[in-house]
């Protein structure tokens, strides 16, 4: 959250189970995953590829984390929107390369491309994983490790845990309430 001076990572790759592996994890997401297209404002459909191998799209976001950061951000929307949005399958060098281009002009996603296939860039996305899961302890994802910017930092997992990370950088932002009298549907 450069936008804060503030440190987010996130990391994948502990040989947790997904949720699509389980029955009954795979009837949940239905209902989480349109609950969080309401929330986000997102409607979106998992592609029939899904999932992909992301080995491609995580060396791109390795080498633009390693070489162009101010980017990384918006190149992880891209991702995003590629992905879910328009149902491009980034483990393909071509719909890789749409991605980059939302973001990056003609070379610099050649580049990017090219630089990906290194072993510099697969040898720094093996090692910061092998560190996120040997000594950070990521088990799931999604997984962050989050830096207060004071030399701090602390692991916090699900997508449901973003206002614990703002409480614990002290962003200010409206936290979960009930508002009037509840008289929901118990």
């Amino acid at each position: 959250m450069p936008s804060h001076d503030k440190k987010i990572e996130a990391y994948i790759d502990c040989g947790n189970k997904p949720p699509w592996t389980l029955p009954a994890k795979a009837s949940y997401s239905i209902y989480d995953g349109r609950r969080a297209q309401k929330y986000f404002g997102h409607k979106f459909e998992t592609p029939d590829f899904f999932p992909i191998l992301s080995l491609l799209p995580q060396r791109c976001l390795t080498y633009v984390k390693m070489k162009r950061p101010e980017k990384l951000e918006d190149l992880f929307q891209s991702c995003f929107e590629s992905l879910w949005l328009e149902h491009l399958d980034l483990a393909k060098q071509e719909h890789m390369r749409t991605g980059l281009l939302k973001t990056f002009n003609k070379q610099e996603a050649e580049e990017i491309l090219n630089a990906a296939q290194t072993s510099e860039i697969k040898l720094a996305l093996n090692d910061v994983t092998k560190h996120a899961v040997e000594d950070l302890g990521a088990f799931g994802c999604p997984w962050f490790w989050v830096h207060d910017g004071k030399g701090n930092a602390e692991p916090f997992f699900g997508s449901d845990r973003f206002h614990y990370m703002w409480d614990y950088l002290d962003i200010p932002h409206r936290d979960l309430e009930l508002r009037g009298p509840v008289s929901g549907k118990l």
